[in-house]
């Protein structure tokens, strides 16, 4: 434990797994630090007290703290058990799960220097649990949590096989569900008899603004984050393409009327319907069923499918009887939501069971930042779904900086013991509208209360500060302006407030960097704050002609996408360009790209995911920690993902009034200048630069090939081998309680003969050990090494009691005895060496630089000499001594191409402390050829040994280098048909160029550095 302030609360990097956190004590964070991981916990309501009643239980969430918030903070145990095994299963380096499996986790662990974009430690943490719970859980002496999980989902879930991931808004659930997604499918299709996985998924989201930001998940999108993330090595996208998703919104599991009853009316619908205990017009949960699936063929043939939840905490099962002393604690309007929430988390429960009654469903994975019961529910307020068995929360992720830092007020100096502007809501709950008055109509300006108008006049201030930074270091660069939102309880406050802010015809805006026209009643081109709820929507008054002509551009290519996606020709409504301007708000090149305001009704929609936003304002009531996670968590997504020299990333604040927040953050920072985020880059390879195009094996391993020398024995100590009767039965008996009794022996196996068995060694030696590159048999050696086997079992091999050599024909007996034959027992003269050969991948043997086609935010230079257009280099400003050896590479009059190794999946496999690992050089270059030689192609390898990669490297400078030497060369040079390959290191810059030419030359005369003369 140590002290510490608050200046700066971005404690862990974001790609390892926290190592301190903020202790919080009743009223905020303490100023302390503690070391480890923040326990998982939830915020819970203490209900109000009523005679005789009892406080219900929490389940298996353990009493921790009280605080003045009038909630009770209680640990999260099933979460908190199952990370900790996570944690050592990790560290063991994750056993008992499939090869495809360990490859994908192992490449999602990767980190700067070997991945430009590494997996956010959050993420992993969600996928490794959900390929903990699926592979590893119950087996091997791991504890089965899934009995405690599949308690809960009998208990509330009517058995769906549901576990949810929680994950803080901001934190990247998306890329979660497509590593999902690729664990999945990659795994089934290695392996379609294996029972836990599916290749077809179902993903549910609410709304359809989180249905199109979802595209992304389908590996057929240009866009998708198999390939803009990286999350899949390149030689697993072939797999990865029979990937079935179909994603619908919750609304598609609405019934439908029958073509026969639309358009009948009412009554004659209740005539035709009467007595009957089933609608016949209206669909039933089978039909639903086969209608939403129907995009993956034949219902009879889909299979069990993989349901994936995104915003999770809408879908939950109907509670038999909801306690009417809970709901009379509601006023009017919660009690409306509360009831429209279970008419919501109805409909999406009960079609997912239609659906597990259809084709079955193997998994459901639930993804949500809140996964909690509301009030009126009818569960316990404020408790975790049960099934929630991974957390990454608000504080996790502000901690590690993944997210903006909320700041709140913490003191004024206004009257009265509370902090205004930080339970606003209070001060001006009374005295808002419910209903429109007829004095507050346009052209007349509304006067809001005090505090209201202290409050945004005082947060405005902030967002001018803001803004004005925003011009000075971002808007040169292109980026959007920084957002102001505004939350409101209903659509007469939002609208009086909107107009308050933006202006009206007549009433010019208060705030004059939000209004929406000039200090002379001029309309500005483009709306500076917008207004989000039903009305305006469907109103579409914020199309005003200068609008149309403004965004002309942007409102046709919309027209287009939208065409094009949904393949209908419907003309596009005002209410639809509205909704992309909301949905679009801070994406440069959108709709909604110079939006610098919102006025909204309750808390956005979900899936906005704008990380322009700067200043929220809440003016509505808060009742809970969950519902001011909810609020804040619209506003905390990051402009800015490029760590710092420590490795973590800068934090960016977002200013809150009114939102009550458990973080109390540390009010007199001051932000430093806002760093502009590198723009992308296009890195692909130029077909017009084909002649340039450099091939490379892609290599799995390597095998000595024995010479055909005569094999001698040496029976030496290494030799000695002994055989013990081992488990299996030779002789058994059957007896019933009645009946004949019956004997089964396995006799042949104690009679064998030794030279039975010496022919049985023989085989498996030739077929498993003494094959050549191609894996073409050798059986000329057979008898050889028959009689050398033969002989070492009459010599050498020693037996226990009633242990006889027949139990060496038993196969795994048979490969342990081969094996140690062939590895201590034969040897040859040294007429010649031994020739290492290279393992090529079976079915993508040959990779290229013509397949080379990412974005990338690293320094990149132009290229001349190269199929590919740009050299990128590593480090977060470059790497000096990279781009000397490009230039070096560039004017090399030797030199025929060469290609940076970024992303071209060339890679040099070792092993290294037990693990298989991949080292992956900077540069591949091609020699010019010359007239005369007999090989077409040779290549060499160049290692930049800079100081910029000294603290990463996993190897020493040495041993990587002898990787490459003394295997990889020198297996591929044996193999004759990729040309000739060379290894070189440049350990400095001074004599780069006479240590390149003199590794050129040794490659041209097959010296040493080719592997040829090792």
């Amino acid at each position: 434990m140590s002290g510490g302030d608050l200046a700066n609360p971005i404690l862990n990097g974001p790609y390892g797994a926290p190592e301190a956190y903020f202790e919080l004590g009743p009223g905020g964070p303490t100023g302390v630090v503690r070391a480890g991981r923040r326990p998982s916990e939830s915020f819970i309501p203490i209900p109000v007290a009523r005679k005789g009643r009892g406080r219900a239980t929490a389940g298996e969430q353990q009493s921790f703290d009280a605080d003045v918030t009038g909630e009770r903070r209680e640990l999260n145990s099933l979460i908190n058990d199952i990370r900790r095994q996570v944690e050592l299963w990790r560290a063991r380096r994750y056993p008992g799960v499939t090869p495809v499996s360990r490859k994908l986790l192992e490449y999602w662990a990767a980190a700067p220097p070997e991945r430009e974009d590494p997996v956010l430690f959050c993420q992993r943490e969600a996928a490794e649990t959900a390929v903990y719970l699926t592979e590893a859980a119950g087996r091997s002496g791991e504890p089965d949590f899934r009995t405690r999980v599949d308690e809960q989902n009998r208990i509330h879930n009517d058995g769906l096989p549901r576990i949810a991931l929680k994950m803080a808004t901001g934190s990247g659930k998306t890329v979660v569900m497509a590593m999902l997604i690729a664990w999945q499918t990659l795994n089934k299709v290695a392996n379609p008899r294996d029972v836990r996985f599916a290749k077809r998924f179902l993903v549910v989201t609410p709304g359809i603004t989180i249905r199109d930001r979802l595209r992304v998940i389908r590996p057929s999108e240009p866009a998708n984050y198999y390939r803009v993330r990286d999350l899949v090595p390149a030689e697993m996208w072939r797999g990865l393409a029979e990937a079935e998703i179909e994603i619908v919104n919750y609304h598609a599991f609405l019934p439908r009327d029958a073509k026969e009853i639309r358009g009948v009316a009412g009554g004659t619908r209740r005539l035709l319907t009467y007595g009957k205990a089933v609608d016949p017009f209206r669909e039933t949960p089978d039909a639903i069923a086969t209608r939403v699936l129907r995009g993956f063929g034949d219902p009879k043939r889909v299979g069990e499918i993989v349901v994936l939840n995104d915003e999770a905490h809408h879908c939950y099962q109907d509670k038999p009887a909801v306690d009417p002393v809970e709901l009379s604690l509601l006023d009017a309007a919660e009690r409306k939501e509360a009831e429209a929430r279970n008419v919501d988390a109805r409909v999406w429960f009960k079609g997912l069971a239609a659906v597990r009654a259809k084709v079955g469903v193997k998994a459901v994975f639930d993804l949500s930042a809140t996964p909690f019961y509301l009030k009126g529910s009818g569960w316990n307020e404020g408790y975790i779904f049960p099934w929630t068995v991974s957390d990454f929360s608000l504080m996790d992720a502000i901690e590690s900086g993944i997210v903006k830092v909320p700041r709140i007020p913490v003191d004024d100096d206004a009257a009265g013991a509370q902090v205004t502007y930080l339970r606003l809501w209070d001060f001006v709950g009374k005295e808002l509208p419910k209903r429109r008055h007829k004095a507050d109509i346009d052209g007349v300006a509304w006067n809001p209360p005090e505090a209201l108008q202290g409050a945004l006049e005082s947060l405005y201030r902030s967002y001018a500060d803001a803004f004005a930074r925003w011009e000075r270091d971002l808007a040169p660069h292109g980026e959007p302006p920084p957002v102001f939102i505004v939350v409101c309880p209903n659509t007469v406050v939002s609208k009086l407030v909107y107009d308050w802010i933006a202006g009206t015809g007549t009433v010019p805006g208060r705030l004059p960097l939000l209004a929406n026209a000039d200090e002379y009643g001029t309309p500005c081109d483009r709306p500076r704050t917008i207004l989000v709820d039903s009305a305006q929507l469907e109103s579409g008054d914020l199309l005003s002609d200068e609008f149309r002509a403004a965004a002309g551009g942007e409102i046709e290519a919309f027209t287009r996408a939208r065409r094009l996606r949904d393949g209908s020709l419907d003309d596009v409504t005002d209410a639809d360009i509205l909704r992309e301007v909301m949905n679009t708000v801070g994406k440069p090149g959108e709709l909604g790209e110079q939006v610098r305001a919102v006025v909204s009704v309750s808390m956005l929609t979900e899936g906005w995911d704008a990380n322009t936003v700067s200043h929220i304002l809440g003016v509505r009531r808060f009742g809970s920690q969950l519902l001011c996670e909810q609020v804040v968590g619209r506003g905390l997504r990051r402009r800015n993902y490029v760590v710092n020299e420590a490795g973590r990333f800068e934090p960016e604040y977002a200013d809150v009034y009114g939102v009550p927040f458990l973080w109390v953050g540390d009010g007199p920072v001051t932000p430093g200048p806002d760093v502009p985020r590198r723009p992308a880059v296009h890195v692909h390879a130029l077909p017009e630069r084909a002649g340039l195009e450099i091939r490379f094996p892609r290599v799995d391993g390597y095998r000595i090939e024995v010479p055909e020398a005569p094999f001698v024995e040496d029976f030496g100590p290494r030799a000695a081998y002994h055989v013990e009767r081992n488990e299996v039965a030779i002789d058994v008996e059957l007896a019933g309680i009645v009946g004949e009794e019956a004997e089964i022996s396995l006799a042949e196996y104690r009679s064998a003969r030794p030279q039975q068995v010496a022919y049985a060694l023989a085989r498996t030696l030739v077929t498993r050990h003494y094959t050549v590159h191609d894996d073409a048999e050798r059986p000329w050696l057979f008898p050889q090494l028959a009689a050398i086997a033969k002989r070492w079992l009459d010599e050498v091999v020693t037996y226990g009691p009633d242990a006889f050599c027949g139990l060496l024909l038993f196969a795994e007996a048979g490969h342990r005895a081969a094996e140690h034959l062939a590895r201590d027992v034969v040897s040859y003269p040294d007429a010649r060496p031994e020739i290492l050969l290279p393992m090529i991948r079976v079915g993508d043997g040959e990779g290229s630089t013509a397949g080379v086609d990412f974005a990338t935010r690293k320094v990149a230079v132009p290229a001349t000499k190269s199929h590919v257009n740009l050299v990128v280099l590593d480090g977060p400003k470059g790497n000096s001594w990279e781009e000397q050896v490009a230039d070096v590479l560039e004017h090399h009059h030797q030199v025929h191409s060469y290609v940076k190794n970024d992303r071209l999946g060339f890679e040099i496999p070792y092993v290294h402390e037990g693990r298989t690992r991949h080292y992956v050089p900077d540069f591949l270059v091609r020699l010019t050829p010359e007239p005369g030689d007999e090989v077409a192609e040779r290549t060499l390898i160049v290692e930049v040994s800079g100081p910029e990669k000294s603290v990463h490297a996993p190897l020493s400078v040495e041993a990587k280098a002898a990787t490459a030497r003394g295997l990889w060369c020198r297996a591929v040079n044996h193999h004759r048909g990729f040309g000739r390959w060379g290894y070189v290191e440049l350990t400095e810059m001074t004599h780069a160029t006479s240590v390149l030419s003199a590794a050129i030359a040794e490659l041209r005369a097959d010296g040493p550095v080719t592997g040829l003369g090792d």
